[in-house]
């Protein structure tokens, strides 16, 4: 079935309005017509059943029907990451909507060597993400910020496992409490000396190693959230 998110409300028998972008993926690219069904979810009112009640060239209608699925939420985890190459960047945002983020932000560190991030991008990745991995949730997209900032007001009971390079070979494993967390990835020259002296000298910052291999900064983010996951998140 396809699923599409909006932004309105979603309550039995109540009518949707369709953006034309939307008009056009139904009616256009997946030739629905009316009586088909699509699924919908906008991030606040689960996941709900509706008909196409009217077809347009530039909008349309759907009527709700039933709910499908209660409103979730993933665990209470961040996804911190220095931005690459839009393609691979693009990769990270869309991994981490499918494993579970709650909030993804960029990072921008010494080594860093990315172009500009456009956050309206992100966004729109993320939507897409959540339509294609059954989420009811969309993950907050943060503004890019320094990560000396980002540390600066970060708030301690927020722990955060940052993915150290120099532990390849260390085994890979995270350990502590379930709650809030942040995985943290480097760009891919790695974090400075100055990072990483800041990073070890916080009492809420714990290194990890991610295997034997130093890993690609997008590989680097999925096998980092399987890490958590599988140890501490919703995969237990």
């Amino acid at each position: 079935m396809v699923r599409v998110y909006v932004e309105h409300p979603l309550s039995a028998g109540q009518t949707v309005p369709l953006t034309e972008a939307q008009a056009h993926y139904l009616f256009g690219v997946m030739r629905l017509a009316v009586g088909d069904t699509v699924a919908l979810f906008n991030g606040q009112d689960g996941a709900w059943d509706a008909a196409v009640a009217q077809v347009g060239k530039r909008g349309g209608d759907l009527v709700v029907q039933a709910q499908t699925q209660a409103q979730g939420a993933p665990p209470d985890l961040w996804l911190l990451f220095a931005p690459v190459k839009k393609a691979r960047t693009d990769f990270i945002v869309e991994k981490a909507v499918e494993m579970g983020a709650a909030r993804i932000a960029p990072v921008m560190t010494d080594y860093t060597n990315a172009e500009r991030v456009r956050v309206d991008k992100m966004a729109a990745h993320v939507r897409e993400a959540a339509e294609q991995c059954g989420a009811t949730w969309l993950p907050a997209v943060a503004e890019p910020a320094r990560l000396d900032r980002t540390l600066a007001g970060w708030d301690a009971s927020r722990r955060l496992m940052w993915c150290d390079e120099s532990r390849a070979g260390m085994p890979a494993r995270v350990t502590g409490d379930p709650g809030p967390w942040a995985i943290l990835i480097g760009p891919e020259g790695g974090f400075s000396q100055a990072e990483r002296a800041r990073l070890s000298a916080l009492p809420f910052a714990h290194p990890v190693s991610l295997g034997p291999r130093i890993l690609r900064a997008d590989t680097a983010a999925v096998a980092a959230m399987t890490l958590w996951q599988t140890a501490l998140g919703d995969w237990r």
